[in-house]
């Protein structure tokens, strides 16, 4: 390098070049006139735009996306007024306006204690973008099937749980009645053994989907509770509407007209039901309630099957 600046190439032109050879986008704002005195050449081979475009943080701000702007800018200048080196990513428009995703690595450059200037590098990171929501998107797959019964489509006895933790703390705040359905396929094993396994899980579908019709409202809630049992439960739903949903639950199973020669209540199937509504509050818990409404549910069972007990 020594050789280079003694035949009249500088030290400063040295490191342009280096600079400018790269795939990141060198650039350098004074702090005082906030005004680009160096943006590296890249820049237009991956937006369009020319350096001799970028004369202000002005045409940095206006040239991101809309959704990160502010966030971005407001962040960038905090902890450049702090004298923090930092890292932001946005969306930035290219000259045709589709977007590109920008990674700014930002050095500020202080003397005497004050912000003297920033430098830093910006780097296209869309590739590295575009895998993370992939794989987010394959994340957030991964988690709705693990909440999901892989047989009928319905949620799973785990996202019950958790539907139901959440929906008892809010009834409990507020005061709201929580209604709870639990529904048991009738003769069910006399089903399968005279059907087969296969017809009993086609059985399982079509009863899974009958219930999903029966829940009308975005907060209803329909689960597989195990075996042949499925659960709904009804936010903000006094005895009586869950009356009504109940009901509507009895009816769209039985209008399915699944033959079941072998059971003794009907030709087709049919299913019991125990139904329980409660305000909760301090004392009462939700493994307790559950158990309430099983104790319904059996007592339907025992009371002939193919019928509604109400606590």
């Amino acid at each position: 390098m020594t050789d280079q600046v003694n035949e009249g190439v500088s030290e400063t032109d040295v490191y342009k070049t280096l600079l400018e050879s790269t795939k990141a986008i060198p650039w350098k704002i004074d702090w005082q006139t906030q005004r680009f005195s160096y943006v590296g050449p890249q820049i237009e081979d991956l937006l369009g735009w020319s350096p001799s475009s970028w004369v202000s943080v002005e045409d940095w701000a206006s040239r991101m996306h809309p959704d990160d702007r502010e966030r971005v800018v407001n962040f960038c200048v905090a902890q450049s007024q702090a004298g923090t080196d930092h890292e932001a990513d946005y969306r930035a428009r290219t000259i045709q306006g589709d977007y590109v995703w920008i990674r700014d690595v930002v050095h500020v450059v202080r003397n005497e204690g004050k912000v003297e200037s920033l430098v830093g590098f910006m780097f296209d990171i869309t590739e590295r973008k575009k895998t993370e929501e992939e794989l987010i998107r394959i994340q957030k797959k991964l988690e709705e099937l693990s909440f999901k019964d892989g047989l009928t489509g319905v949620a799973n006895r785990r996202m019950f749980d958790s539907i139901l933790d959440v929906e008892w703390s809010n009834a409990r705040r507020n005061r709201q009645p929580l209604s709870l359905i639990l529904l048991d396929i009738d003769f069910f094993k006399q089903y399968n053994d005279h059907y087969g396994h296969i017809q009993g899980d086609d059985c399982l579908i079509r009863v899974g989907q009958a219930l999903s019709g029966s829940a009308k409202r975005a907060k209803d809630f329909l689960a597989r509770f195990g075996g042949e049992e499925f659960v709904l439960v009804l936010p903000e739903t006094d005895a009586k509407s869950a009356q009504r949903v109940a009901e509507r639950c009895h009816a769209m199973v039985f209008n399915q007209q699944i033959a079941h020669t072998t059971s003794s209540v009907a030709p087709v199937v049919t299913v019991s039901l125990g139904v329980g509504t409660i305000t909760p509050t301090a004392d009462d818990a939700p493994k307790a309630f559950i158990e309430e409404v099983d104790k319904l549910l059996y007592k339907a069972k025992q009371s002939g099957r193919n019928c509604i007990v109400y606590g």
